[in-house]
């Protein structure tokens, strides 16, 4: 456990034992009662929404790599109080049932009670960006139904996204991890977030909301042997939104080296080299996929391809 975990629970555990200490027996079960949550949550819920652990910060003293864990109905959220924005989201995938139902978009963002910047919908009007979410909205509906729908416009699921990104190379990749790679994998886990180089800038109409350089997507699964297989991608803010998809693709290696945390703790370090420093863009099928358009098409022009 790291020492802003461990900050968080001392002050927690204070907080109970001032107002437990004239009643010895209310405080011992209120303890009791803390722990085992904690524990519930932290040691059996989380490790099951995750693939080979929790991503963990490699420069736990810097504060702009502190997170808070969300748990939501489909996936996890690790969300930084100091950006305003999650640093990272898990989800998991499947094939979607064939009689699930597509829910209609929901028309406003929530602010999420549990964080302390309450980032709201409103905002991010005429910021100049999209609210681009990292668990998508139609997968996860489409699995979890509305109760996930409901989670996935929480603003702790949201980073802004120009539009060129979150309208077209964004919306491509969600569409080809869920009627691509999920159902010939059997399984895809999903984790996401921002990336954040350079100087600092935050969004003009609420400065609570720091604005990324890029945004991530590692894709893991696990091969016919068992080993595990990742593939990331990186796409700045600046795309075009009509490149071929394989022009963003990098190593975890780099997303690690980029955003300051190990996202897969449990990965034995003898597979380490080979699953995250290298590409494997034949397990991936990589050359199927990148060239694609968008099930919707492109919403600010034809799409291209190759170019």
């Amino acid at each position: 456990m790291n020492l802003r975990k461990l900050l968080a629970l001392w002050a927690l555990f204070a907080g109970v034992w001032r107002w437990g200490r004239g009643n010895p027996v209310a405080l011992l079960l209120a303890l009791a009662g803390l722990g085992g949550w904690y524990g519930y949550e932290a040691l059996y819920v989380r490790p099951q929404m995750a693939y080979l652990g929790l991503p963990q910060a490699t420069r736990w003293a810097d504060p702009m790599t502190w997170t808070r864990v969300f748990r939501n109905q489909g996936y996890l959220a690790g969300y930084s109080e100091l950006r305003g924005d999650p640093l990272w989201v898990i989800y998991a995938l499947s094939a979607p049932p064939a009689d699930a139902p597509h829910l209609k978009r929901l028309n406003r963002f929530i602010a999420d009670g549990r964080s302390l910047t309450r980032i709201g919908h409103d905002d991010y009007d005429k910021s100049g960006y999209d609210r681009g979410h990292m668990a998508p909205n139609h997968a996860i509906s489409l699995l979890y139904g509305r109760a996930g729908q409901r989670d996935t416009f929480l603003m702790t699921n949201i980073v802004p996204q120009t539009a060129a990104l979150n309208e077209r190379v964004w919306e491509r990749l969600e569409e080809m991890e869920l009627d691509r790679l999920a159902p010939r994998l059997g399984k895809l886990w999903v984790v996401t977030g921002p990336v954040f180089e350079g100087g600092t800038e935050r969004l003009k109409s609420a400065f609570r909301v720091e604005v990324p350089d890029a945004c991530y997507k590692i894709y893991a699964a696990q091969g016919a042997d068992g080993a595990p297989r990742f593939l990331a991608v990186v796409v700045p803010q600046t795309v075009r939104g009509n490149e071929s998809l394989d022009r963003f693709v990098v190593t975890v290696d780099e997303v690690e080296r980029r955003t300051g945390f190990d996202f897969f703790p449990g990965l034995d370090p003898k597979l380490e080299p080979a699953a995250e420093g290298k590409i494997d863009p034949v397990f991936w099928q990589v050359g199927e996929w990148a060239a694609v358009a968008g099930r919707y098409g492109d919403r600010k022009g034809k799409f291209t391809g190759r170019e």
